[in-house]
């Protein structure tokens, strides 16, 4: 019982010094329904204000925050080295509390100290970290972005470049595949040799003529000068006719391939008319010359001046001809080499497309989110998408919130009761007391002979129960002291209010 009073008033000291705690709290609203999220839907970055502002809520409490608040607060003015500074931190930090309420945003920022003002200065410190952290972070993130975009989209800019590179100097070393765009390569090749084959004809047409016309020199076929009375239509010159018809023919050749447009055909009904132009001047030459010079020798007229020159047109147009044949032969050959190659050449083609198109909307993408973010940017300095409000201002309770001491004293009454009963149970394991001759024979192992019975007195009977009365009004005495303890508190708090 002494070790019980002793627990108890010990206790009870212990309660009634605990220095009482003053609660300041805040209440915070998070408006994140903005009208501007649903107006600007698809166009800007609309980030999970919702989750972000959340996971603010649970960070808020670190240890550069803290830091920042003690400086805000004048906490610091006390601090004189870096002991008292880091158990500043470390309480704040386990008092400090931050609570949502529900799922409607709301919040409460709440802190205990002896210090009524004191507390109210933190939790408005705290109330500032938090809206202006929320900012500063969104800010922050923005401009991160925004840099990160820029770099991308120039190396982006970077490999489409290289990629058109890649592509203009393909086709520059394969034109004619570049070219040949819509049309397989056996259609050029066939057009090709159609054309060969046309140019052949045409070269053995005017190797022909040309042969003609140095028979007529040579004397094989006499050349007769034109009478007068003779029409131009029934003149006959073989070395231009035999052009003509052979154009003539060339012609029925084409039509029968070609339409009236075609390049081939009207150039071939160009020549025609210009051969029949050239036969008729030199049929009004030639009648002239005969008209002044009667007697003139072949040699010396100007039909045999007129056959030289043809002559030498018929070697110039041979030599033309030859020409566009060892061109076209040319090509049949590059075009016959490059179909070999083409499947490759092809796939290569492809790749170099497909690079390029990967590399050009990978760019159009980066460029279309650089403008995105860049309009988010816009919007937030417009209007915020989250607005803060605060419900409940920085203000610290009249009357301590703790400790509870009605809650306390019977805890204490408790323990020194729990104390008493220890003191006992361990001074009876101390000295034990054999209270049968079994539990003395189990321990000892030994022969019991006997027993002595003791058989109280009337002295011994008063003097047990003077005892148990002084036990019971010791016992009695510690609750009463509780209890009016508990009372007492009572009627102060009822009177304070």
């Amino acid at each position: 019982m002494l070790t019980a009073w002793i627990i108890g008033i010990i206790a009870a000291g212990v309660i009634l010094r605990i220095p009482n705690q003053f609660e300041a709290s805040a209440r915070i609203y998070v408006d994140t329904q903005s009208i501007l999220r649903p107006l600007m839907s698809g166009l800007a970055v609309q980030p999970n204000i919702e989750q972000q502002i959340m996971m603010l809520s649970r960070t808020l409490i670190s240890r550069p925050n803290i830091e920042k608040l003690i400086r805000m607060a004048d906490l610091d003015l006390n601090i004189k080295n870096k002991t008292q500074q880091e158990a500043l931190i470390e309480e704040l930090t386990t008092t400090l509390k931050i609570q949502g309420i529900g799922r409607d945003n709301l919040y409460t920022i709440s802190f205990r100290d002896p210090d009524p003002a004191k507390a109210q200065r933190v939790v408005q410190a705290l109330v500032s970290i938090f809206i202006e952290s929320s900012l500063g972070d969104k800010r922050q993130d923005t401009d991160s972005a925004r840099k990160f975009l820029e770099e991308q989209i120039r190396n982006y800019e970077k490999k489409l470049e290289s990629a058109e590179n890649r592509l203009k100097e393909f086709k520059l070393r394969n034109i004619e595949l570049a070219t040949a765009e819509g049309r397989s390569g056996v259609d050029r090749l066939g057009e090709l040799s159609t054309q060969l084959s046309a140019a052949r004809l045409q070269l053995r047409e005017a190797e022909q003529s040309r042969d003609a016309l140095r028979r007529q020199i040579a004397g094989e076929e006499p050349v007769l000068l034109p009478d007068s009375s003779v029409g131009d239509s029934t003149i006959s010159l073989p070395e231009i006719d035999g052009r003509i018809d052979t154009q003539k023919r060339s012609l029925d050749t084409l039509l029968q391939r070609y339409t009236e447009q075609h390049p081939d055909v009207v150039g071939t009904r160009r020549l025609i008319k210009d051969l029949e132009e050239q036969k008729r001047q030199e049929i009004q030459a030639r009648k002239k010359y005969a008209a002044a010079n009667p007697g003139a020798s072949v040699s010396n007229n100007p039909v045999y001046q007129q056959l030289k020159v043809s002559l030498a047109e018929a070697e110039a147009s041979a030599a033309s001809l030859r020409a566009r044949v060892s061109e076209y032969e040319e090509r049949y050959k590059r075009t016959t080499g490059l179909m070999k190659n083409q499947p490759q050449l092809e796939a290569e083609l492809t790749q170099l497309n497909r690079d390029y198109e990967l590399d050009k909307r990978n760019y159009e993408q980066l460029v279309a989110r650089r403008d995105s973010a860049e309009l988010t940017v816009d919007l937030d300095t417009a209007g915020s998408m989250a607005d803060f409000r605060l419900i409940d201002p920085p203000r610290s309770s009249n009357k301590p919130v703790a400790p509870n001491r009605l809650m306390l004293l019977p805890l204490g009454l408790l323990l020194a009761v729990a104390g008493g009963l220890f003191v006992a149970f361990a001074a009876s394991q101390v000295r034990p007391v054999f209270f049968d001759s079994k539990t003395l024979r189990d321990a000892v192992d030994l022969p019991i002979i006997g027993s002595v019975s003791l058989i109280p007195n009337d002295a011994r009977k008063l003097k047990e129960r003077a005892s148990l009365r002084r036990f019971l009004m010791a016992l009695s005495g510690l609750f009463l002291a509780y209890l009016a303890g508990i009372g007492s508190l009572v009627f102060l708090a009822q009177r304070a209010n």
